[in-house]
This record gives structure tokens, C-alpha cells and sequence, in this order.
């Protein structure tokens, strides 16, 4: 069996003790003198090298031999050993050690019983071996450890653990490694995986690296419940070292109740970048064919994605996801970097940005993959979509033109009136400002000419194929910022207060509704809204409006550390004329103030955040919306904890809590849970525990969640973790998207975790 990181660079190692463990390895000292295992540090022939001896007791047999007693030391270039006895035999160049044997380096140890060293070819053999591999907080022993070659270690009989002295939970055992740097690899033979000195498993032969260059073989496990109601899924991915600049991973799965599953990654690096390709096929899914009676059973699924850069400012990227079926990312999808949503983005262009000027080309399309979404609301393609950009300075103004010409398709046969439309739309946005910038505050008005034209394929805007629109905007940006010194318990800190008033004006016709609605949308109110002149996205619909933004920021910062400990945001919209462009019936509205909206952070302590949004009416004297969330963690990550709540009048009330709390020194309860109160009902938790001693780890959590159907499924999720091996298991990236922090815990106890 192979083992091989997923990764370009060498895998990450967190320097210092173990998380959670108390105690660890002395550090190594440099300049003591370095034996390198693999290796001649100075590159020179050992026979060139003088030899250095020390004893408290000498005798000398001219031209035969070297005796040695008490406190011996011999060196010879980089290779240095203490012992308690040494007799060097000056015909054959051979040296014996013996009696509390140590070899210090830059980042080992080596102790033994006995060794013997060849001056002429700078080889050695040390016996009842016991090593320390300091960056890795790794030890082990062996009956015998030689170097055979300038780049060649064996280790017989050889024992390996991350585990403290005088515990061996686990341990890797071998009867024969070794190690060739040259190669970049190593091999062992007859291996097995001991836990408290029992076998549990065992290898005939196995290959693993001891650089970053990159080899063959297979990677560990992954296992847990299947989502056909019982049985487990087990995959074993292989991976294929095919060239310096190209690899692959092939990951066979077997799932109960469905069959064989294989997904396969193929990875390609070139000057210009990375390009990923992935696919997951099964032939004969017996679940999928019995909820779909007449369905044969396969499935399959692609996702491909390119990187590139080109120089000078410009960039290329490409994105193609495509399903057999709708089903299939929440039956099957398990390593593809496909999200499991309503449409599949199909997308790739270039892009070029300077200091002044951005420039962008691409085509995208979607596939759907909801059954709820009818054909009028499937999104267009954009066949293309071309983006420009650029600004210049004129004196004291200001000049910027921002366009952008589309193509809309979208397969409108079944469909009549609006719905049929495709078309080409250009949008100019010319726009004229006076910066004005100080210390103290801003001010920036602007003029801005909106203009929108249509070539319409299959509909007519009052008898007109190619409608156009313009509409002139004037924008007032301004704010000014006051500061005071002040203390709260002793800590000063720096408070601001930050006014800011923003005013819009876009004389805008209400009668857009007989345009097509290609990409636009109602944006959701919130505290960034109010800075927004079009309450629209996208380019079909343009906003009337007359209104006034007033808003005000507090800000308090720590002059210890500089360190932002909490922000106050509060702004409202008053609007001077009513608003009577829409979108879908939604848009329009005749009060006079918006609801308040508001901001606040605070962070206390550099372990605890609570964070809040709200939308409050002060005419109805309600809340509409509201968003807050506590988090908390101490400053190893062991404890962990949040608090959340959501709301939306009319809508959702949702709170959930999540934890990580130790109960012992070695186990930890990890929970979420998450309650929705207008269904009553819980609509998702997990529910574990995590052992960990160290050195190795497991973690065994049970996990509810809500389905599409609205149907509350589960699985039991496993992780086993290796100190310095890895592990298998997939519990631990569910426990990260429901648990905020956890994914730093792991990395602090295991170090950065490569595909």
C-alpha cells in the first residue's frame, strides 16, 4: 500500500506541542554537530575528510589502531557520535562504538547500543536503535539502523509512532524500511498498523514519500452510512503520479443499496495554470431504479474547470458542471467540487484589468436541475456577455464609462409573450464626478446617463423590436469622520463617529414592465442597500427614485493592538416621491422612510464575536428581519460554541446552537442543533463525540437533516485521524460547515489537511 499527500508543496506540519497534550520533545539543538540520515551535508567524499577523536583515555597502536574510553567523541565532517567506548582500526578505516551511543542533528536524535562506521565510504550500523524526528513529534526504534549509501537509510525490524514516550496507542511496524532520497520515496515490507500492541491491520508491502515530489499509490480510506436508509459506503482512491505536470485520482466506491460508484480527478498544470477534470459514473443504481421505475440505473456527473494567466493584466477561467439527472448531487456527489443547488453554471472568458481600465468576455449557461422551476423561470444564457470599463481623471473631474453588451438565449419554443423573448441588449453608463477627498471627509457628486437598448428576437415593446431607454442619474455621496480618545476599563481606545449622507435622483419611466426580464431581480433590503441608487440588479430594470440616505457609524478601536473591539451601524432611506417601477409586481411602494437598518459588531475578546443585523418598522413598531450570532472559542480552539437566530417576518424564525465542550481530557461532545419555530420541528442536528489522545483521534457523530422533500433523514458520520498519517472518515467536513471554528481546530491538531 502507497500513501501519497495531495499536494504541490510538502504538507504543512504545526510547529510546537500538541494540541489539547501537555509535555512534548525538547527541542533539537543546531550546531552540536549533524549526522544527516540521507546523506553528506558538505557533498564531499568521506575518505577526504580528517577524522576527529576524543576520549578521557587514549592508547595508540602506531599505525594499527585507536582506543578510546569515557565521554569518546567522533567526527568526521558532518557525521558526530558520544559514546562510552571506540576502537578505530587505522588499516580498513572501520570504527566500533559502543555503550550509550548518541548522534544529535538538526532535527533528530539517534541513540543505540553499538555501532560500526566505515570512514572510507562514510557508511554505519547502529544497533538497538532508537530515533526522534523533532518537526514531526515522531519516534520509533529499530534492531538495527544503517546508512548503505550517501542517500540510502535501512531500518530493520523498525517500530514508528506519534504517540508520547511510554504509550504506544498505535504504531506502525515493519520488518524492513528503507529510505532512498534519491528516489524520493521509501519502502517497507511486511507491515502492520499495531493499536496497544495489538495487529489490526496489515500490509505485504508498502511505498510512502519522504520528500514533496509526488508518487503513485493509494490514499486512505473514507467510510460512514450510506443515504439508502442502512449498510455502509467504503471508497479506496488510488493516485497516479503520471507526470511531473499532470496526475489523476481514481476513487472506487462501493454503497450499500446502490452498488459501484467511481468518481475520477485528473489534474493539469501548465505555464499558464491549472485545469481540474472531474467525473463520477455508476452503472446500475438499484436505489435510483427503484424510486424511478423505467430508469436503468446509470448516472453520471462531469465538473471541469481551468485557471490560466497570461500576463500583462490578462487572465482566462473556464466552469462546466453537467448531471445525468436531478437527483444525482444529492444521492452521489461526494469529492466533485459541485454544489449541490438548482442550476449548474456553465462559464469561461478572459479578463483583463489595469489601474484604469477592466475588461471582461465570457459565455455562461445553466443547466436546471430543480423539477420545481418551470421553463419561464430558467435563467439565459449569455451567448456572450462583453464588459467594459474605464476611468480617467480631468483636473478636478473625474470621467468613467461602464458598458456591457449581452446576447439572451434561452430555448422559448413551449413558451408565448414575454416569456419567448431572446435578445441582444447594450447598456452605456457615462458618467461625469467631483471628487472630493480630506482627512476629516469626503463629498462626491455625480452625473451618470443610463442607457439601455434591445434588439428583440420574437417580441415586440409597442410594436418596436428594438426599444431603448435612458434615464439621467444624480448621485451627493458625503461623509465626514470625528474621533476622541477614551478608556473603558483601563483599555484606551479610539472612538469614531462616522455621519454619512447619500443622495439619489434617476428620472426613470414606470412603464418598464413591457420589458423582457432577462437578469434582473428585487435586491433584499439591508444596511448596504442604502447606498444603492438602483434597487434592481441586473440591466432590465432601472429604478425611479428621489431619496435621501442618513446613516451613522461608531467605530471602536484598540490602541494596544489596533484591534476593531466593536462597530455600530444605523441608517434609514427617506424618499421624496413615490416609486413606481416594478418587476413582477414587486418594486413599487408609497412611504415616505424605509424600515432602519442596522449593524453592530463587537469582539470583547480576541475569542468571542456577536455579531447582529436588523430591519426594524418603526411604523408597525416590529421587526422585519433580523441576524445575530454569538461565537466563541478559546485560544486553542478546544472549547468551541455558537449561538444563532433568524428572522424574517412572514417568513422563517429560525435558532440554532452549536457546540464543542470537553468533558475529559481526552473526549469532547460535539452538538448542533437547529429549530425552525413557525414549523415547530427541528430541521437539522448532529450529535457526537470525539476522542482524542494526542496522537490519534476518532470521531463518531450522528446527523439529521432536511431533505428537499421537506423529510428529516440521517446517517452516522466516522473520522479516525493519525498524528503525522492522516486518517479516513468524512465526519470531520460535516462538523466544519455546522460548527464555526472547527475546521482551525483540526488544522491546529493535525496540521493544513491536503486533498
Amino acid at each position: 500500500m502507497d500513501w501519497r499527500p495531495r499536494a504541490e508543496l510538502p504538507q504543512e506540519v504545526v510547529a510546537g506541542l500538541p494540541l489539547f497534550c501537555e509535555g512534548g520533545y525538547l527541542p533539537s539543538v543546531a550546531g552540536q554537530g549533524s549526522v544527516p540520515l540521507l546523506g553528506s551535508a558538505s557533498g564531499e567524499a568521506a575518505s577526504a575528510l580528517p577524522i576527529y577523536a576524543s576520549g578521557l583515555s587514549a592508547r595508540y597502536e602506531i599505525d594499527r589502531a585507536l582506543y578510546l574510553e569515557g565521554e569518546v567523541r567522533l567526527q568526521q565532517g558532518n557525521f558526530v557520535m558520544t559514546g562510552d567506548q571506540a576502537h578505530y582500526d587505522q588499516t580498513s578505516g572501520a570504527v566500533a562504538l559502543s555503550g550509550g551511543l548518541v548522534s544529535r542533528g538538526d532535527g533528530f536524535l539517534l541513540t543505540g547500543d553499538e555501532a560500526q562506521y566505515d570512514t572510507a565510504s562514510g557508511q554505519f550500523r547502529l544497533n538497538t536503535a532508537t530515533f526522534l524526528l523533532h518537526e514531526a513529534e515522531m519516534r520509533g526504534t529499530a534492531q538495527t539502523l544503517s546508512r548503505v549509501a550517501e542517500d540510502q537509510v535501512r531500518i530493520e525490524q523498525g517500530v514508528l509512532t506519534t504517540c508520547a514516550p511510554g504509550r504506544n496507542d498505535w504504531a506502525i511496524v515493519a520488518s524492513d524500511i528503507e529510505l532512498d532520497r534519491a528516489e524520493g520515496f521509501g519502502t517497507a515490507r511486511h507491515v502492520r498498523l499495531e493499536v496497544l500492541d495489538t495487529p489490526v491491520f496489515y500490509w505485504p508491502y508498502a511505498s510512502f514519500p519522504i520528500d514533496d515530489r509526488r508518487k503513485s499509490g493509494f490514499l486512505y480510506p473514507s467510510f460512514g452510512t450510506s443515504n439508502t436508509g442502512s449498510g455502509l459506503y467504503l471508497s479506496i482512491p488510488y493516485y497516479l503520479n503520471l507526470a511531473p505536470h499532470y496526475d489523476a485520482t481514481l476513487t472506487p466506491q462501493y454503497i450499500h443499496g446502490r452498488g459501484l460508484f467511481t468518481e475520477v480527478e485528473g489534474r493539469y498544470l501548465s505555464r499558464f495554470g491549472e485545469s481540474v477534470l472531474q467525473l463520477g459514473y455508476i452503472g446500475n443504481d438499484g436505489d435510483f431504479k427503484d424510486e424511478n421505475p423505467g430508469e436503468d440505473g446509470e448516472r453520471w456527473a462531469l465538473d471541469f474547470a481551468t485557471r490560466a494567466t497570461f500576463g500583462t493584466g490578462w487572465t482566462g477561467y473556464g466552469d462546466y458542471s453537467v448531471v445525468s439527472d436531478n437527483d444525482y448531487l444529492g444521492d452521489l456527489n461526494r469529492t466533485l467540487d459541485i454544489a449541490n443547488t438548482t442550476h449548474l453554471l456553465r462559464r469561461g472568458g478572459v479578463r483583463y484589468v489595469s489601474a484604469n481600465q477592466y475588461f471582461e468576455a465570457y459565455a455562461s449557461g445553466y443547466q436546471t436541475i430543480a423539477d420545481y422551476i418551470t421553463e419561464a423561470n430558467k435563467p439565459y444564457a449569455q451567448l456572450p456577455e462583453i464588459i467594459y470599463g474605464g476611468r480617467t481623471e480631468l483636473g478636478w473631474l473625474e470621467t468613467s464609462l461602464d458598458s456591457e453588451y449581452s446576447y439572451f438565449y434561452r430555448d422559448n419554443e413551449l413558451l408565448t409573450g414575454v416569456d419567448r423573448a431572446n435578445a441582444q441588449r447594450l447598456r452605456l453608463l457615462p458618467q461625469l464626478a467631483l471628487p472630493m477627498r480630506r482627512l476629516w471627509g469626503y463629498a462626491e457628486p455625480s452625473l451618470t446617463l443610463d442607457y439601455t437598448r434591445y434588439q428583440l428576437e420574437d417580441y415586440e415593446v409597442n410594436g418596436r423590436a428594438n426599444p431603448d431607454r435612458t434615464v439621467p442619474v444624480l448621485e451627493w455621496d458625503s461623509g465626514l469622520y470625528f474621533d476622541r480618545r477614551t478608556a473603558l476599563f483601563d483599555v484606551p481606545y479610539n472612538q469614531t463617529l462616522e455621519p454619512r449622507l447619500y443622495y439619489a435622483w434617476a428620472d426613470a419611466d414606470s412603464d418598464q414592465d413591457a420589458l423582457p426580464d432577462f437578469d434582473s431581480a428585487l435586491r433584499s433590503f439591508s444596511f448596504d442597500e442604502l447606498f444603492r441608487r438602483n434597487r434592481f440588479s441586473g440591466g432590465d430594470r432601472v429604478g425611479d427614485a428621489n431619496r435621501m440616505t442618513l446613516a451613522l457609524t461608531s467605530r471602536f478601536n484598540d490602541l494596544n493592538n489596533g484591534t476593531e473591539r466593536a462597530r455600530f451601524s444605523l441608517g434609514q432611506v427617506y424618499y421624496f416621491d413615490d416609486r413606481d417601477v416594478t418587476l413582477n409586481g414587486l418594486g413599487a411602494g408609497t412611504r415616505s422612510e424605509s424600515s432602519l437598518a442596522g449593524e453592530a459588531v463587537l469582539r470583547p475578546l480576541d475569542t468571542l464575536d456577536l455579531r447582529s443585523s436588523l430591519l426594524w418598522d418603526p411604523r408597525d413598531n416590529a421587526t422585519e428581519e433580523s441576524r445575530s450570532q454569538l461565537l466563541f472559542h478559546t485560544a486553542d480552539y478546544r472549547y468551541l460554541a455558537s449561538l444563532g437566530y433568524t428572522y424574517s417576518r412572514d417568513a422563517i424564525e429560525q435558532s440554532d446552537i452549536g457546540a464543542v465542550i470537553p468533558v475529559t481530557d481526552q473526549i469532547s461532545l460535539i452538538g448542533r442543533w437547529v429549530h425552525d419555530a413557525q414549523l415547530d420541528r427541528t430541521v437539522g442536528s448532529l450529535a457526537g463525540l470525539e476522542y482524542n489522545s494526542c496522537c490519534w483521534s476518532l470521531q463518531v457523530v450522528h446527523q439529521n437533516y432536511l431533505t428537499d422533500d421537506e423529510e428529516l433523514e440521517s446517517r452516522v458520520l466516522f473520522q479516525i485521524q493519525l498524528k503525522g498519517l492522516g486518517g479516513g472518515g468524512d465526519s470531520s467536513s460535516a462538523i466544519s460547515d455546522a460548527i464555526y471554528g472547527f475546521d482551525e481546530r483540526e488544522r491546529r491538531r493535525f496540521g493544513t489537511q491536503y486533498r
